[in-house]
C-alpha cells in the first residue's frame, strides 16, 4: 500500500503535492492544515487521515482528531501533529506509541525518517509556505506485508 504523508501546509497545498501523490492509496496530514480546503482537496486525491495542529482553528478541530490511530496495510499507525511531546523526536514519537509500525509528526518542520525499535518515525517536514531555513518536503510510505518503508521527496519552494 502506497502511502502520501504531509504536514504543516499552512493553508498552501502546492500543486506539485497532486504529481508527487499521485497513485498513493492513502494520504497522512500530521497538522497545521491551515484550512478544511486543504482536506478536501487532499481527499480529491486518495482517502485522508488528518489530524489538527497548534496553528489550526477550532472548526479545522471540530473536523479531526488531535491524535489517530488506524490500520494501513496491515501497520498500526499513529498520526499526531507532535506538540504533544514538546519538541518531537522520533525518539520520544517511539515510545509515546511504541505499539505502532508507523508513527507520524510534523511541527518541527523537520524532515526526517528514523527507525527507532519497531517504530518507524516520520515527520515528513513542511509543504507549506517556505520558513526558515528548512526544505519544502513530503514523505512516500509503502506498507507490505506488515513491513514499511519511506523516502522524502523534496519540493521546488518557488513553485506554488
Amino acid at each position: 500500500m502506497k502511502i502520501g504523508i504531509i504536514s504543516d501546509t499552512h493553508g498552501l497545498l502546492r500543486s506539485e503535492v497532486f504529481d508527487v501523490f499521485t497513485g498513493v492509496e492513502h494520504i497522512l496530514h500530521a497538522g497545521d492544515v491551515g484550512s478544511a480546503d486543504i482536506l478536501a482537496e487532499l481527499e480529491a486525491i486518495a482517502p485522508l487521515t488528518a489530524v489538527w495542529g497548534n496553528t489550526d482553528s477550532f472548526d479545522l478541530r471540530k473536523r479531526v482528531p488531535e491524535v489517530v490511530h488506524v490500520e494501513l496495510g496491515g501497520v498500526a499507525v499513529v498520526v499526531l501533529h507532535g506538540m504533544q511531546l514538546g519538541s518531537p523526536t522520533p525518539e520520544k514519537a517511539a515510545a509515546a506509541y511504541s505499539g505502532a509500525g508507523l508513527v507520524v509528526f510534523g511541527h518541527s518542520h523537520k524532515p526526517l525518517i528514523r527507525q527507532v525499535m519497531g517504530t518507524l518515525a516520520v515527520n515528513p517536514g513542511s509543504a507549506g509556505p517556505v520558513r526558515f531555513r528548512d526544505p519544502v518536503t513530503v514523505a512516500l510510505a509503502d506498507l507490505v506485508d506488515g513491513q514499511v518503508t519511506a523516502r522524502l521527496v523534496e519540493l521546488d519552494p518557488k513553485r506554488k
